[in-house]
């Protein structure tokens, strides 16, 4: 499987200009640059392989699988403030371990639960969410954040031919 800078940095659990870096030294086995981006291979343990250096200390990025589940939950704050403002900010919250990155799509690759909890929301969720999505922690979660550019220039003409295709989309309002 392979995956891009983002994603390899996050298994890492490093930053992605730090795997960058270890990119421009070729220290990443078997990454290819495709274009302008990375294709980085994953090892028999769903993880990128990084070379040791000539110096320094030991590299003491994230050697083992994940062991915590991934939520997914959409932050209604941040969509008033898109609508009122006229701004394009990611309203999707991807939460992995104790990181959590916003976002404006996720693809999950892989099985999940829809959660919909209103009399017990998820504490680990900043306000407690009632309604999320959880991802076992073995499954990868594609994380995509669009320029604003992007966004603002989609047309209803545009959307309405990507209905007629089959293909849908949840809105919030």
């Amino acid at each position: 499987m392979l995956v891009g800078t983002t994603e390899a940095a996050f298994l890492l659990n490093i930053s992605t200009a730090r795997l960058r870096l270890l990119l421009k030294q070729s220290r990443v086995i078997g990454a290819k640059k495709k274009g302008r981006f990375w294709a980085i291979p994953l090892n028999n343990r769903g993880m990128p392989e990084i070379t040791p250096g000539l110096r320094g200390p030991q590299g003491t990025w994230n050697k083992g699988k994940r062991t915590g589940n991934t939520f997914i939950h959409i932050v209604r704050k941040v969509i008033d403030d898109n609508r009122d403002n006229g701004t394009s900010d990611p309203a999707i919250s991807v939460k992995q371990g104790d990181r959590n990155h916003r976002c404006h799509e996720a693809e999950i690759v892989g099985p999940c639960k829809i959660i919909y909890r209103p009399h017990k929301p998820n504490r680990s969720q900043a306000g407690g969410a009632r309604l999320w999505i959880e991802v076992e922690p073995h499954i990868q979660v594609i994380r995509k954040v669009f320029p604003d550019w992007e966004i603002e220039s989609s047309s209803p003409e545009s959307v309405e031919v990507i209905e007629k295709h089959g293909i849908s989309s949840i809105a919030i309002s």
